[in-house]
C-alpha cells in the first residue's frame, strides 16, 4: 500500500507527513493487502498566518485493488486529530464496503 500525502495552500511538514504515514498504517494496515494506494490531503481553509475553528481539513482517498475508490473528509482544528478521524472513517467505510461486496 503506497501512502501519499499531498499540501494544499500550506507548508510541507516532514512531522506532519510522518504521522499520516503512521495513522494510516495503524487504521488501516490490516487491510493493506486490498489496498493500492492512500492518497492524504491536507488543507488549511482559511489561510496559514489565520487561526479559524474547524479550518484544518483532510480528504483522504483508498484506492481498493479492482473497485472503485473511496473518499472521506474530515474538519477540525488541530491536523493531527483531523487526520486520525479521517482515517478512522476511511477504515471503517473500506471495510462496510467489502462486508457488502462479500454478502452479495
Amino acid at each position: 500500500m503506497i501512502i501519499q500525502t499531498n499540501y494544499s495552500n500550506i507548508e510541507k511538514s516532514d512531522s506532519l507527513e510522518a504521522m499520516a504515514r503512521d495513522t494510516v498504517t495503524d487504521k488501516l494496515g490490516h487491510l493493506a493487502d486490498r489496498l493500492t494506494r492512500v492518497e492524504v490531503h491536507l488543507y488549511d481553509d482559511s489561510s496559514p498566518t489565520k487561526q479559524t475553528p474547524g479550518d484544518k481539513r483532510c480528504l483522504m482517498e483508498a484506492r481498493p485493488k479492482g473497485m472503485k475508490p473511496l473518499v472521506v473528509e474530515a474538519n477540525g482544528d488541530d491536523f493531527f486529530r483531523v487526520v486520525s478521524d479521517t482515517a478512522g472513517k476511511l477504515a471503517r467505510t473500506i471495510q462496510k464496503t467489502l462486508d457488502r461486496l462479500a454478502s452479495h
